[in-house]
């Protein structure tokens, strides 16, 4: 296995202030101590060709109710914060069985898909809506920084962008956490890395849920 001695530049904050965190049978990770995301050294990163054979082994089923009521704890919290003026939404990353644009149209948005394998829905990339979700996809992104600007530029001024993605708690969890195990999963993200984004943005931000994160973006916002 290669081994990575000098630090890695983050690839959210662009930070040199990284050091390493991780080793375990199939990959060596590393921690930012500017915005405390956790990433995998590139050799480890896959092509889009790897990524989609594995994604294609998912079971996500829409008529499936356990899958649906997973999905709900990114939805429950997001009709908390909806209102009249919340009339649009798109699902970035909705993947092979897009299951959640089911569960927005429920709450009366009218719902676009997005997902660079499975819908490349370019147009979706041009537009703003009132609603952007995002749930089990940052995790697997392969450069966040620009990942992250693309998916914050499809929210309108007032809007809400809700992220699912397991977090980080500290080394030692890290050490014996499942959900680094998948080799699609590139980027770990802590409370902090949010706090991070959402100050990086101007924007406001809860944790709604251990997994479920809202950030709103303010009404009069010239844009980041």
């Amino acid at each position: 296995m290669c081994s990575q001695t000098l630090p890695l530049v983050c690839p959210l904050c662009a930070s040199q202030h990284t050091h390493f965190y991780h080793q375990d049978k199939r990959r060596r990770y590393w921690h930012c101590l500017n915005c405390e995301l956790v990433f995998v050294e590139p050799e480890y990163l896959l092509s889009r060709a790897q990524e989609r054979e594995i994604y294609e082994l998912h079971e996500n089923d829409p008529s499936d109710e356990g899958y649906r009521r997973f999905l709900q704890r990114a939805v429950t919290p997001l009709a908390k914060h909806l209102t009249a003026v919340h009339n649009s939404a798109l699902d970035y990353g909705c993947g092979p069985a897009p299951t959640l644009a089911i569960l927005l149209a429920e709450l009366g948005l009218t719902v676009d898909n997005y997902d660079p394998l499975f819908a490349p829905n370019r147009p979706a990339l041009q537009r703003q809506y009132d609603v952007v979700t995002c749930t089990e996809v940052v995790e697997h992104f392969h450069t966040p920084q620009r990942d992250w600007q693309q998916l914050t530029q499809r929210l309108q001024p007032g809007g809400l962008l809700v992220v699912m993605t397991k977090r980080v708690l500290d080394a030692e969890a890290f050490s014996r956490w499942h959900y680094k195990n998948d080799p699609t999963h590139v980027c770990f993200y802590h409370d902090n890395t949010f706090a991070y984004l959402a100050e990086s943005l101007g924007w406001s931000m809860e944790l709604a849920d251990k997994d479920v994160v809202i950030m709103k973006r303010p009404l009069h916002d010239s844009g980041k």
